[in-house]
């Protein structure tokens, strides 16, 4: 299931699966052809439209369109997207962190940094395992790590400090 927000005013709900759409819980005929990359010509409700990629910015999952020569901003939620809003877990993306916590209960696999280390925004920190899925802590900063507060195997709770910054 995807959550998907055209120019900030329509959101929709898209699901996709066997090659099958469903756009708000109906299904979507669509005729698409591939023009070239990042293009395409598509008929939906016998309207006929050209779409075109124009930019796309995978860290805010947002892409710009231009569609029949209209510009069309969409931005897209996945659902673990979803799953942390739901949880109470949106990050300001431009906040600055000094600590990382345990966005949900979980048990530490793997730590990939080491106290004193340097990082940058987007370095792998540590791999928690939650709800059955690995998921990857990255640094939302750039800094150096002061203090790593567990271990791999430790179990942690949700909220917990895992690892603090200077």
């Amino acid at each position: 299931m995807h959550k998907v927000k055209i120019n900030d005013a329509h959101t929709f709900q898209i699901d996709i699966a066997d090659n099958r759409f469903q756009l708000d819980g109906k299904d979507l005929s669509l005729d698409v052809l591939t023009i070239k990359e990042g293009q395409m010509h598509f008929i939906y409700n016998n309207r006929s439209l050209t779409a075109e990629l124009v930019s796309d910015n995978p860290e805010t999952k947002s892409m710009l369109f231009k569609i029949n020569g209209k510009l069309c901003e969409v931005h897209v939620e996945d659902q673990y997207d979803l799953l942390l809003k739901e949880l109470g877990l949106t990050a300001d993306l431009n906040k600055s962190a000094l600590e990382i916590k345990a966005p949900m209960p979980g048990l530490v696999l793997n730590v990939n940094v080491q106290e004193g280390q340097e990082i940058k925004k987007g370095d792998n920190l540590l791999v928690l395992e939650a709800m059955k899925m690995e998921n990857m802590l990255k640094s939302s900063t750039e800094g150096i790590i002061k203090k790593i507060y567990i271990c791999k195997g430790d179990k942690v709770e949700k909220n917990q400090v895992l690892i603090a910054f200077q």
